[in-house]
């Protein structure tokens, strides 16, 4: 352990947007907040495809600068493997994410919080009076060790916490959940009407699609997502140039100065972590497995969870009790809002067990505007489906159907 300790009451893992907003609304909850970033700047390198729904900001009542924007967007077109496409029209931002990061952590600083960036969390130790009084914290940098009543992480995929705290069987906070591979190139001079193109094609992302999400000036992030991690790369590429994409110019995104234009990263997709909160610490955003599992969309849910930590870790502290039993009204409140994840998963997977021609079939079926289909309509698709193919009620295709439905904005699908 190093020098002198440095105590807070909450002690933020992880700069990005969980982990700026978990900074942000600790702070302005009256509570001495200390944030680390283990990278030497906020926002770099970008992991995600960088868009945003209107209705996410609603129920963040975040209220954007207009220097994140890149580009106002109006919703998702989805295209089946025959070429299909099927609209989910709802307005929405395509973001400079590294802008949108900075821009939270300066929200957290002027609200009070403590910024440190090159700062790796490596141990955590319990701090044990007559109660649980939270932890010891120590690893690399000058702030180090680190008294906390509360720890939240929001460390990523990584989820560092997960790996340092044991409970009472000895067993790790969570086990490793699965992840899919996320790549993307931006690239120069492509045409758009302002949706955001979605394609599953698992010819090319075996259990995952490609998108294409413009910017401004032209620039858009041509990517995808897929189980086949070696493959990645070399599956984008032939979409590329098997596509309308070939002959467009792939540039360095604006935070990248030099190497491969290629950036992305690992997601979750198993669903939330069967634990997200212990004595003294919860797991916000990806930390805690909060991707919504067909889209793989996550920064809706890494805000919103960090608002229920914030709150949670609030009261906690007040009381005095900063036990699991206490902590476990954050789980209580994201299971109460967050959407239906063993639903969506069993959509997806049988999804992923329809043939290229089965998933247009079901595509041709939907009317050319989802976000307007209620209860009738998703009847109207069933009885559509059941009179063209009805063996595939056997394949599960009415969770699959039902899986794009709880994939709309409103159910923190971008």
């Amino acid at each position: 352990m190093g020098g002198e300790v440095t105590n807070c009451d909450v002690l933020v893992i992880g700069a990005g947007p969980g982990g700026g907003n978990a900074a942000l609304q600790s702070s302005r909850r009256g509570l001495s907040t200390i944030l680390i970033e283990d990278h030497s700047e906020i926002g770099t390198p970008v992991h995600c495809g960088e868009c945003i729904s209107e209705i996410a900001c609603q129920n963040l009542e975040l209220n954007l600068p207009e220097e994140v924007i890149s580009k106002r967007v109006h919703g998702i077109r989805v295209i089946f493997p025959d070429g299909t496409e099927k609209c989910l029209t709802e307005e929405g931002y395509v973001l400079e994410k590294h802008l949108f990061e900075r821009w939270i952590a300066e929200e957290a600083v002027n609200a009070g919080a403590e910024l440190h960036l090159g700062h790796k969390l490596q141990s955590m130790e319990r701090v044990e009076n007559d109660s649980f009084g939270g932890w010891l914290c120590d690893g690399k940098g000058d702030k180090f060790p680190i008294h906390a009543k509360v720890v939240i992480d929001a460390s990523g995929v990584a989820a560092v916490s997960s790996k340092l705290v044991k409970l009472e069987s000895d067993a790790p906070l969570n086990p490793k959940g699965k992840v899919v591979a996320g790549m993307q190139y931006e690239l120069t001079n492509v045409p758009t009407d302002g949706y955001l193109d979605f394609y599953i094609w698992p010819s090319y992302a075996e259990k995952g699609y490609l998108w294409m999400i413009p910017k401004c000036d032209g620039r858009a992030n041509v990517g995808l997502v897929t189980e086949d991690r070696p493959r990645a790369k070399k599956a984008l590429d032939e979409f590329i140039e098997e596509t309308h994409f070939k002959d467009l110019e792939q540039v360095l995104p604006p935070w990248k100065e030099k190497g491969s234009p290629a950036f992305g990263g690992t997601i979750p997709i198993s669903g939330p972590f069967q634990n997200t909160h212990h004595d003294g610490l919860m797991l916000v955003g990806d930390a805690a497995g909060f991707t919504s599992p067909l889209f793989e969309g996550g920064s809706h849910l890494a805000l919103k969870s960090a608002v229920y930590a914030a709150e949670t870790a609030a009261a906690a502290i007040s009381e005095g009790d900063l036990s699991s039993e206490r902590m476990s009204e954050y789980s209580r409140l994201w299971k109460a809002e967050f959407p239906p994840y063993d639903k969506i998963l069993r959509g997806k997977n049988a999804l992923f067990d329809l043939t290229d021609e089965e998933m247009s079939l079901m595509g041709s079926c939907f009317p050319d505007e989802m976000s307007d289909m209620g209860a009738s309509g998703k009847a109207m698709v069933g009885i559509r489906l059941l009179l063209r193919r009805p063996g595939l009620y056997l394949k599960r295709i009415v969770p699959a159907m039902l899986a794009f439905g709880y994939s709309r904005a409103k159910y923190y699908g971008w």
